[in-house]
Parts: structure tokens; sequence; C-alpha cells
């Protein structure tokens, strides 16, 4: 697949021009321009590379650690299946991200408390590192 990283790069400076603030909480799911990257990173879909991000934690008001999302199901050690929408969805674990919240498009949900301490359960086990 040839990707359009220079419609992308448009796209990234309409959203590093955008004044609106955007006010957001930790345990939120927002879609969030995640846009479009290298090989194995996750990618935002359609037009405007959007992919739901949940907000793992407020560093300020500008800017959040996220986890992207998919509605794919996926198995394995970095992957948390959880509930969206009442829809099912998987939590990409291992795509952590600092993120600004001018990437934030649209409030998505809540993610419910015991999903939600299943993927900080997770988290600390993929950032044990000795």
């Amino acid at each position: 697949m040839i990707k359009d990283f220079d419609r992308w790069n448009i796209n990234k400076k309409e959203i590093e021009n955008s004044e609106e603030e955007v006010l957001f909480k930790v345990q939120e799911i927002w879609w969030c321009y995640i846009g479009l990257n290298i090989k194995t990173e996750s990618c935002g879909k359609g037009r405007n590379y959007q992919r739901p991000v949940l907000v793992l934690r407020k560093l300020s008001a500008k800017s959040f650690i996220g986890i992207p999302l998919s509605t794919q199901d996926k198995k394995g050690t970095w992957f948390v299946d959880l509930e969206v929408a009442e829809k099912r969805g998987c939590a990409l674990i291992y795509q952590i991200k600092m993120l600004s919240s001018n990437r934030l498009y649209r409030r998505l949900s809540v993610l419910n408390d015991s999903d939600f301490k299943r993927v900080k359960e997770k988290l600390k086990v993929l950032l044990e590192l000795f």
C-alpha cells in the first residue's frame, strides 16, 4: 500500500494551527487525528486519518498520554479487549503515545472502570523493563 504522506502533512498543518480548546478527561475515548505513520505504527483511518484513542493520563490542558484502539479482534500480551460504545474493541497497549489535545476531534465514550483497570494492569507489565 502506498501511503499519501503529503496529504497527511496538509492535514497536520491545519491541526497544528487550530485554536480550538478541547476539554478532556482521563478514561475518555476520543476520535483522534492519529495521522499517517510508518510501518507497524498505528495509523488513523479515512480521509482525516482518525482512530479512537483512550486518554490514559492527562499531562496538561494541552497534552495527554493516549492508547490507540482498534475494532479488530487481536490476541496477545499487548492487547486488551474492551467494550466501547456497546461495541467490542481492543486497546493497542504497545502503541502508547504522548499526544496534543489539538488532535482530539470528538468524544466517543468513557471506558468503564473494570476495562480501564485491565488496561493499566497490562501497561504495567509492558513497562517492566528488568
